[in-house]
């Protein structure tokens, strides 16, 4: 008999437990839990479910759900001592986390806690969790700690083929022109959207993360960061499909990423050439190439700029933004660039029946000589939730009005490659 089986036999034993400050700062997570657990469950405070572990009800518990918020960071011992403590006790830690910086969230990980929900939990996902749980073979001894993935545990890599027709693939970069301005979920869910965007065949995507510091496409994908991608990097010009696909790797059977490096790496270390490599390889095995580009302007920035069809930078309806286009357009201008391959995205644009916002946009356009190609509208909680659980927004809130704006662009993207590939 299993442990899982021993903890249900009893109808009246409390299987979990909600942990938090107070339960009802996270109402929606009692209404999972009840259609979860139905009434066997209860709720704690953090200094009494440390007293609770001590009786002899808390053998029955299967998991706690350790319900955090922002206000929760001024004492984090009081959480890592919780989740230690049901390590200890063999019981399952689940984290339901809203505000919470990643800095903490990944503290509590490596302490032993074993999933992580963000609040308010998607649909079904608790459900999904605890099942998983129960499906496991005992649930009494602790999972082994899965450290962050290298070369010994990475995923697959993608296998291309050297010997296939090379393509011409598009290439399309995105530049944050100052920070936040959601670049990364651009790129991410851009790229993701051109993947899908034909129900019957849609083009081969590769997502390319360059920002070798802080890049995040790993994060918003769920991916392992591998070492391939480092050696790749260090040795461009051996580079060959073979080691190009290796250093990839596939998100849901549709799209290949190349993720930033494990540890951060001088924006410096590779050269222009190493770069022109790099994409020349990825557009040669992909119809379409998506950039991620680090907010810093680089030596091989330009390398992009020239080789890319189209170049989105990305700014917001503030002072910062209008100061750091107006410098990016006279750098490029200085150094007599292409800067009229830079399309303009504007990120949490007003709504339609926003006329004062409307009116912004507009001298801010003219005041900066430049054309607003794409308005974006604010997606809200759910585009940091979708990036914390590591899925494109299509997949986590597909009627998002952010995800829908990126479905339109990436279906002109598409559309318009299919008509230039016609006439050509």
């Amino acid at each position: 008999m299993t442990s899982s089986e021993m903890k249900t036999s009893d109808p009246n034993a409390i299987l979990a437990c909600t942990v938090c400050r107070d339960v009802q700062n996270f109402d929606l997570l009692i209404v999972d839990m009840e259609e979860v657990m139905g009434e066997q469950w209860g709720d704690l405070g953090f200094e009494d479910v440390l007293q609770f572990f001590e009786q002899p009800e808390a053998d029955d518990l299967e998991f706690i759900a350790l319900a955090i918020d922002d206000l929760d960071e001024d004492d984090p011992e009081i959480l890592k001592k919780i989740v230690i403590s049901a390590k200890e006790k063999g019981i399952k830690t689940l984290l339901i986390a809203e505000d919470v910086t990643p800095s903490l969230l990944h503290q509590l990980l490596r302490m032993g806690a074993d999933e992580f929900i963000p609040y308010p939990p998607p649909s079904g996902e608790l459900l999904q969790v605890v099942d998983a749980m129960r499906a496991e073979p005992d649930l009494d001894v602790p999972a082994p700690k899965i450290e962050p993935a290298t070369e010994s545990v990475e995923s697959a890599a993608v296998s291309l083929n050297a010997g296939a027709p090379k393509r011409h693939g598009v290439i399309i970069a995105t530049h944050g022109l100052s920070g936040g301005t959601g670049t990364t979920t651009l790129a991410v869910n851009l790229a993701w959207e051109l993947a899908t965007v034909a129900k019957d065949k849609s083009p081969s995507v590769c997502l390319v993360d360059l920002d070798l510091q802080f890049g995040a496409t790993s994060t918003f994908l769920d991916l392992p960061r591998k070492d391939s991608v480092f050696e790749l990097l260090s040795d461009t010009e051996s580079m060959d499909s073979e080691s190009f696909g290796q250093a990839l790797q596939k998100f849901d059977d549709k799209l290949s990423v190349l993720t930033s490096p494990p540890d951060m790496l001088p924006l410096d270390m590779v050269s222009p050439e190493d770069i022109g490599r790099l994409l020349e390889m990825a557009s040669h095995h992909y119809d379409f190439v998506v950039v991620d580009m680090p907010n810093t302007v680089v030596q091989w920035t330009e390398t992009v700029l020239n080789m890319s069809h189209v170049y989105l930078a990305t700014m917001e309806i503030d002072m910062r933004s209008a100061q750091n286009a107006m410098r990016m357009k006279r750098a490029l201008q200085a150094e007599d660039l292409p800067f009229e391959k830079l399309r303009y995205v504007l990120n949490r644009a007003p709504k339609f029946t926003d006329l004062s916002g409307k009116a912004r946009i507009k001298r801010m356009a003219e005041s900066l000589d430049i054309s607003i190609d794409v308005l974006l509208p604010d997606g809200g909680r759910p585009v940091m939730q979708a990036a914390d659980h590591g899925q494109p927004l299509a997949q986590l809130a597909a009627k998002n009005p952010l995800r829908k704006e990126i479905a339109k662009l990436a279906k002109s993207l598409f559309e318009l490659d299919e008509e230039d590939s016609k006439a050509a």
